[in-house]
């Protein structure tokens, strides 16, 4: 299915109009909404039927999308942006570039995805950079956050959650454009992935499924560049009154755990879940104890907004 959202006008070319978003629900629309948010170039494919189902079952509405600029939703074709500009300036504490959009209208489009499922609040739930999206969401529309889950993912503090060196190279090297070749090249991802449980054959099946959905490497310049853009989220944390779940896995090398942590030291009250054998993924075998965590957290959080605790 998808809908439309009004395109925010700050920063964005007049000419590309709206956004419409593609996405997918699972379970019964009486029981608390669950809003997946997934992260850079990836698909909502990317949360697994299992996953969601595992959510489903314990008593939540899930609601899964593509971010705009990747999978079915829409692409910004054509619109130009340097992120290595943007990176570069953001880094060196210089003035920005203009850049096509930022978290913020990520976040929008989140939120009106919401109204037009006439959701007054959900559970937002992020994955490394949809838990960007996710913060940025929670602290400009705390009203619309029933819980908050930060899964992997940093606080646009350049100092905490930096990749490695190999990791970066892996994530921001072009993607073969062939298909084969492209798939050929997916177990490269298992350099952030859980060692223990690193499956090649699993990895390479995903990577035909979302080449053969949507391979669209455009879009990734453009979200990078959002993400450098929007800055530091530490003075927004701190003040959030969010129930927040943070989750990092130990193994993270993409974005390491010390952005997780740094997440949980901010937001009042939090939870932090660092999870050995788990790197930037979710691994079938983790997936029982991970939505344990999850589930546990949202039910807690439906609890004290009904006893008002």
């Amino acid at each position: 299915m998808a809908i439309l959202t009004a395109m925010p006008q700050a920063k964005i070319p007049a000419n590309i109009g709206q956004v419409t978003l593609e996405y997918e629900t699972m379970g019964r629309a009486t029981d608390p909404a669950v809003l997946l948010i997934m992260g850079f170039g990836a698909q909502l494919i990317n949360w697994s039927d299992q996953f969601c189902q595992i959510l489903v079952d314990q008593g939540f509405y899930v609601i899964r999308f593509d971010n705009r600029d990747c999978g079915l939703s829409t692409k910004l074709d054509g619109v130009v942006v340097d992120p290595n500009a943007v990176v570069a300036a953001a880094l060196s504490g210089q003035e920005l570039p203009a850049v096509p959009y930022t978290l913020s209208d990520m976040a929008q489009d989140a939120i009106e995805l919401l109204n037009h499922l006439g959701i007054d609040s959900a559970h937002i739930l992020g994955a490394s950079m949809g838990g960007m999206i996710a913060q940025t969401l929670v602290i400009e529309h705390p009203e619309r956050a029933r819980s908050l889950i930060s899964l992997f993912s940093v606080t646009g503090e350049f100092e905490y959650g930096a990749p490695t060196a190999e990791a970066a190279e892996v994530l921001l090297g072009p993607p073969p454009t062939d298909r084969q070749a492209f798939i050929d090249a997916s177990p490269n991802y298992g350099v952030w992935q859980s060692k223990r449980y690193f499956d090649e054959v699993a990895v390479k099946r995903e990577a035909a499924r979302a080449f053969d959905r949507s391979f669209y490497p455009e879009g990734s310049s453009r979200q990078l560049a959002a993400i450098y853009a929007s800055g530091s989220r530490a003075e927004g944390l701190q003040q959030l009154q969010t129930p927040t779940l943070v989750i990092h896995g130990k193994d993270d090398t993409l974005l390491p755990p010390d952005g997780g942590k740094r997440t949980a030291e901010l937001v009042p009250g939090s939870t932090f879940l660092l999870v050995a054998d788990m790197g930037h993924d979710l691994p079938e075998p983790l997936l029982p104890f991970i939505t344990g965590a999850m589930t546990a957290h949202m039910k807690l959080a439906e609890w004290q907004r009904a006893t008002g605790h």
